[in-house]
């Protein structure tokens, strides 16, 4: 694409291009999936051969973890009614026929074994990988490939970015954490490698820049000045090559177009609103621009990134570290004044284990919430987005009092392009967890026969 000497920008003319974009200054504003242009793009070939639906649609893969296992008696569902979810679960009413809830899994390499203490740094550690941590605190760490790390690894650059890998929560990646387990096994989801995790990011307006900013990095910082400078945004800088395109294209896709745009102005906003409060106190550290002050509020806006990121096909696969393992983090919010981890200890007292049950509830609300607004989103191919992914919710640690890592919190959100039964409680034969990965990357493209410990695939999925 070429532009003008004075940095005004022009749209590109092959209206069927796969990768088309809006382009300002130092901006790239990708398009989301337009019924105009369906036949072009799934006769593109682009990741036919994987990472595609039946239908030749983006299939995406997710995972969300959440801290210190669940409080159970208000986790798994009743089946009176055939599938009648909980207490912490209510939230996802809504999306209700698009998930399963599965129990039977497990990790076993979480387990204390021969290494004593640090389940909250072994739980995160093997949650993607199903492998066990070397127990070190120094740089000789180790533990395997994530799933999510294997299937980018396997598919290529057919995205923008291969993967995208967030979190809620500031990075350490030196020294130690948990009972002689490096910090860097608590803080990472993804491991490109046994001894290489990803850092996460956990700034949203860092990820926005990242994924809508243009050019090298100090192109970057110079444009993102200048915007600032000028008080305009990513979109008043594309918003005429906006307003020419709707005209090329169908009703249903100039909506389409408007609901799209109209999200990433919103983000824009919020992100805005949060830099106002400059660094922000939590108990641990000032938070840094750019990160609003509710948890709530930051973890809806990098859903919402996310959610823009899959929409576009910026990336097909994402991690999201919603709080680290061991979190004791406490909940205003909620008016729970008591760290999360500590009330894990004590649930022996119910009036504690409502509070539990009331935090696992705040994160299944936040995550229902992202599943809604995916559903919500039409496809390419006249599906939901949420209908074209596999998205996992959980944690490696089953019961916070006990640090048990069988019978996992496991939900599985989407349907895998129709390839997968939702709208139901599965309850499948104690195994590896790592056996549901198999699965996944198998219905990815990838004919993996394993998968760190897994003994098989999933067979009850489907």
């Amino acid at each position: 694409m070429t532009f003008s000497q004075n940095n005004s920008y022009l749209i590109r003319k092959d209206l069927m291009s796969r990768r088309r974009m809006l382009r300002g200054l130092g901006v790239a504003i990708v398009l989301p999936a337009l019924e105009s242009v369906q036949s072009h793009v799934l006769a593109s070939g682009v990741g036919s051969a994987a990472a595609t639906t039946t239908t030749g649609a983006p299939l995406r893969m997710a995972f969300m973890s959440i801290p210190n296992g669940v409080q159970q008696k208000h986790w798994f569902p009743g089946e009176q009614n055939g599938f009648e979810l909980n207490t912490t679960m209510k939230p996802l009413e809504v999306v209700k026929s698009e998930i399963q809830v599965i129990s039977g899994l497990k990790h076993e390499n979480a387990t204390p074994g021969a290494d004593g203490a640090g389940d909250h740094a072994r739980a995160s550690a093997t949650f993607l990988t199903g492998a066990r941590a070397r127990k070190t605190a120094g740089k000789d760490i180790f533990v395997g490939t994530s799933i999510d790390q294997r299937a980018a690894q396997a598919l290529g650059q057919i995205t923008r970015f291969s993967s995208l890998e967030l979190s809620c929560e500031p990075v350490r990646n030196s020294g130690g954490c948990d009972s002689g387990y490096a910090c860097a096994y608590q803080y990472n989801l993804a491991w490109s490698s046994p001894t290489t995790p990803v850092t996460p990011e956990s700034n949203p307006k860092s990820v926005f820049e990242r994924l809508w900013g243009a050019g090298s990095k100090d192109e970057r910082t110079k444009n993102y000045a200048l915007r600032n400078e000028t008080q305009k945004s990513i979109l008043d800088f594309v918003i005429e090559d906006a307003s020419r395109i709707q005209s090329e294209l169908s009703a249903s896709d100039r909506r389409k177009l408007d609901e799209y745009l109209g999200g990433v102005r919103d983000i824009e906003k919020r992100i805005q609103a949060a830099d106002q409060f400059g660094h922000v106190p939590n108990p641990d550290l000032d938070t840094p621009p750019g990160i609003p002050a509710a948890f709530s509020d930051h973890i809806d806006l990098m859903f919402d990134i996310l959610a823009l990121a899959f929409q576009t096909d910026t990336t097909r696969i994402a991690t999201l570290l919603l709080a680290y393992d061991g979190s004791n983090r406490v909940f205003p919010e909620l008016g729970i004044a008591e760290g999360h981890h500590h009330l894990t200890h004590n649930q022996f007292r119910e009036e504690l284990a409502i509070k539990v049950a009331a935090i696992d509830k705040f994160y299944v609300e936040r995550w229902g919430r992202f599943l809604n607004r995916l559903n919500e989103m039409k496809d390419v191919d006249g599906n939901s987005i949420l209908h074209n992914s596999m998205i996992i919710f959980g944690g490696a640690i089953a019961d916070g009092n006990r640090h048990s890592h069988d019978n996992l919190p496991v939900i599985l959100a989407g349907r895998g392009g129709g390839a997968w039964s939702t709208g139901r409680y599965l309850k499948a034969a104690e195994q590896p967890m790592s056996n549901l990965f198999v699965s996944m990357l198998n219905h990815y493209g990838i004919d993996d026969k394993s998968f760190g410990d897994s003994t098989g695939p999933l067979v009850e999925l489907t």
